[in-house]
């Protein structure tokens, strides 16, 4: 068993040609476990007008959510139904709770192998951007995951922070592992950054501070604008890059004209994951405000391409960056961002030792080596689900004694306040 080549399944929300921090945690283990010699499949959603290079990409119907121009997926296909037992797999590793980990945990209940849940995204933060009371959506959203947890085999933890929250919120002890998406690291080595600064038209003198992302709330991009026109006051050679998209791209280039540094920040858009290596090489430091990151893997691949880093001090990018060694940590002010910039800005010996000591920490995370400690994962996985072991959360935490009927009471008294208008959306006990 221990040299068995395994046949691994990923059910993902999303796989290309979105681009995100899932997307590109999938894609780098999926090219290492197929460099180790194991066959990989990939389910996600539709997309019309992309074509796959790579094999065994299985596609559900999908919508787009036009708000965020985001894909919905929607896991009901005959066709994969009846694929999915040919494919012998032992396997499934799930990367959202819902709706595609409901197939994914569905379908390794019918074809007998393990489910393994990579746990990439602290949910409870999108509590407050839903439209509905706080309190009930984050006990809605925790009491779902509690519950879905309990049909894996093992939990996969993207870092150290995430590891902890899972222990404390639902107790869950064993079978939590941590394994950060690793990064091949020859691209970054081999990338040149001469012709992107020259495309962008970034002359020798200008420093470029880049930045990467979905360009969205939760980035906290404001942050990094305000901060960088703090800076831009004091060095007129600084420049911003913002590497992303999103729905909040006309905002923070309205945001830009309003700081009068529109003409100093470059909104780069989207670009093939491929080019990212060079558009880092092209920069002079990175910086980053984000404070809903589960191990900041834009981080890690800012460290492969050598690059001091300037960044909020916030969970997944404080288990990356070790402050005064190889970045920056400040606290979440666009004045302090400044201030950590500055100060590399002002000192290139700081900036220097930073660069090297991100250099050194990218080697941690080459990817070969965290693709073995996956496999090991699931093969513990293999081994437990044929004994009968499941994932065990504390039944005396907090959120197994939310009632499900008391939510739904609380959901049904917001809505008749919402339809009626009598009284403020106030929190109801």
């Amino acid at each position: 068993m221990a040299n068995k080549k395994l046949h691994i399944a990923h059910f993902t929300n999303t796989y290309f040609p979105v681009m995100s921090g899932v997307v590109r945690s999938i894609s780098t283990f999926r090219d290492a476990q197929e460099k180790l010699g194991h066959t990989v499949f990939v389910f996600g959603q539709d997309a019309p007008n992309h074509e796959d290079s790579e094999p065994f990409v299985f596609r559900y119907p999908s919508l787009n959510i036009p708000i965020r121009n985001y894909p919905a997926t929607i896991p009901v296909s005959a066709h994969i139904d009846w694929v999915l037992p040919i494919l012998k797999l032992d396997v499934i590793h799930a990367h959202h709770p819902s709706p595609m980990g409901t197939a994914a945990s569905d379908k390794a209940e019918k074809l007998g192998v393990p489910l393994v849940f990579t746990h990439h995204t602290r949910y409870q933060e999108y509590a407050n951007s839903m439209g509905l009371p706080e309190d009930m959506v984050r006990e809605l959203i925790e009491r779902q995951l509690a519950d879905y947890m309990e049909k894996c085999q093992h939990i996969i933890a993207p870092s150290s922070s995430i590891k902890q929250m899972i222990e404390e919120t639902y107790g869950i002890r064993e079978r939590v592992t941590v394994i950060p998406t690793g990064i091949d690291l020859t691209p970054y080595q081999k990338a040149d950054g001469r012709p992107v600064r020259q495309k962008y038209g970034w002359g020798s003198d200008q420093k470029v501070v880049i930045s990467i992302g979905r360009l969205a709330p939760e980035k906290n991009f404001t942050t990094l604008i305000e901060a960088m026109a703090i800076v831009m006051q004091k060095h007129k050679n600084v420049r911003l890059a913002l590497i992303g998209d999103g729905p909040d791209k006309s905002s923070l280039e309205k945001l830009a004209r309003k700081l009068n540094i529109a003409d100093k920040v470059d909104f780069i858009g989207l670009i093939p994951f491929d080019e990212v290596p060079a558009h880092l090489k092209a920069a002079d430091f990175f910086s980053f405000a984000s404070v809903t990151e589960t191990q900041g893997l834009v981080t890690m691949e800012a460290m492969a391409a050598d690059l001091a880093v300037v960044a909020v001090d916030a969970s997944g990018t404080s288990d990356i960056v070790e402050h005064e060694k190889d970045g920056l940590l400040t606290a979440n002010t666009s004045q302090d961002l400044a201030d950590g910039l500055e100060r590399i800005l002002r000192d290139e010996a700081l900036a220097q030792r930073l660069r090297d000591g991100a250099k050194e920490k990218a080697q941690t995370f080459e990817t070969i080596h965290v693709t073995k400690k996956m496999i090991e994962v699931y093969r513990q996985a293999i081994a437990d689900k044929k004994a009968g072991v499941y994932i065990e959360a504390d039944k005396r935490k907090p959120i197994f004694t939310v009632a499900w009927n008391r939510l739904v009471d609380k959901a049904e008294k917001w809505t008749t306040r919402l339809n009626t208008g009598t009284g403020p959306l106030t929190r109801t006990n």
